[in-house]
């Protein structure tokens, strides 16, 4: 079934499109360049029939048909339920080790449209744009299609900021659907993930913004900043040089707690290198030189699990609760839980303590990393 959209009114900031440009120019000239994708489940490929059906792929592909000369490479680091305040901590390793020419970026749907992942997202811009390898950046915004939601008001920001392109599922897809000329579940079955129809038409969107830079090509535009020197944050910008300590690169002093040392498949075996605990009292403690501090922890859909209690520098009137057991159905989920941001730069404790067990437990309290900002 053909859709109509006006994929024109997706590109909701021009930007800056030097490096784009510059990046198409390698490809014509038959070098080797890498496409990568960072993001949530839709980025994944979650609900597209198969990983060449998704958008991120199909981006990919009219990459290769534009440039046939070229030997690309496609790395895509989506993970389904995860924010750009794990993105940020992440993008090193999943992503930014292969050198790419061009990133994609989208959180727009698994933020909230707050301050705190204006931050997070910043950051994480940052981190991506001044990289070493200076990658071209597209930043991407999904939207839901219930009822339009998404974080793209305080991502646009960030965008226009940086002078960085973003396009829009919102401007482009969303008044199809809430003006009935769509109907929200030929394209996605949950209003939220897209089909295989739903992800040809977000890579429409972003196909179309990548025609007009390709028309535009040869013609001169000077790098926004050049020379990988980025303006002034907007934020207070604690979470650029977030570091993820996990049982590989830490050692805390543990009682009870154990070191998971099974191997990780892929960067989606995300229930690895953390530390697991199943009876109470059982503490691990860091010590860490940071500004904030956030948990990576399971919470998982086979109740009940264990409940443990995080305070940071001993503030016990401050403690958050993590509650290993999770009232969704949809599967585990990689839970963040910030407690403590904003500190002043210095050695922090942090300790973990398991609180409340259960006869009945069916797993233990999965702690998979803490991730520190600076």
């Amino acid at each position: 079934m053909v859709y109509y959209i006006e994929r024109d009114k997706g590109m909701i900031h021009r930007g800056n499109w030097h490096r784009i440009k510059e990046c198409m120019k390698k490809a014509r000239q038959g070098q080797e360049i890498t496409i990568g994708f960072l993001g949530g489940s839709i980025t994944q490929g979650s609900l597209s029939s198969g990983p060449e059906t998704c958008y991120a792929y199909l981006v990919y592909e009219w990459w290769r048909k534009s440039f046939p000369q070229a030997q690309i490479r496609y790395v895509n680091a989506g993970i389904g339920g995860t924010t750009s305040q794990f993105g940020v901590a992440r993008v090193e390793e999943h992503l930014l080790k292969y050198e790419p020419d061009f990133v994609l970026t989208e959180f727009a749907v698994n933020d909230e449209n707050t301050e705190f992942f204006q931050e997070t997202y910043e950051g994480l811009v940052r981190k991506i744009y001044g990289n070493v390898c200076a990658p071209a950046l597209l930043l991407m915004c999904n939207v839901r299609y219930d009822d339009g939601a998404s974080a793209e008001q305080m991502h646009e920001k960030i965008a226009r900021a940086y002078q960085i392109p973003m396009v829009s599922m919102k401007a482009a897809i969303w008044p199809e659907v809430e003006a009935g000329r769509i109907k929200r579940h030929d394209i996605t079955p949950d209003d939220l993930h897209p089909n295989d129809a739903g992800h040809k038409l977000v890579a429409e969107v972003i196909i179309a913004f990548l025609e007009k830079v390709l028309r535009d090509m040869d013609t001169q535009e000077v790098d926004a900043f050049g020379e990988n020197v980025l303006p002034g944050p907007v934020t207070a910008n604690a979470c650029e040089d977030s570091i993820r300590y996990q049982n590989f690169n830490s050692r805390p002093d543990m009682e009870g707690f154990t070191a998971d040392i099974t191997p990780q498949k892929d960067i989606r075996d995300i229930f690895k290198g953390g530390w697991t605990a199943f009876r109470e009292g059982d503490k691990i403690r860091f010590e860490i030189v940071c500004t904030g501090i956030a948990l990576q922890y399971r919470k998982s859909v086979n109740k009940p699990a264990p409940v443990a209690k995080a305070v940071v520098d001993g503030r016990e009137d401050e403690a958050v609760l993590l509650d290993g057991s999770f009232d969704e159905d949809w599967g585990d989920s990689l839970h963040i839980d910030t407690i403590a941001r904003h500190m002043e730069r210095g050695s922090h404790v942090v300790e973990i303590t398991i609180i409340e067990t259960h006869e009945e437990d069916a797993v233990p309290f999965y702690l998979v990393s803490v991730i520190a900002s600076n």
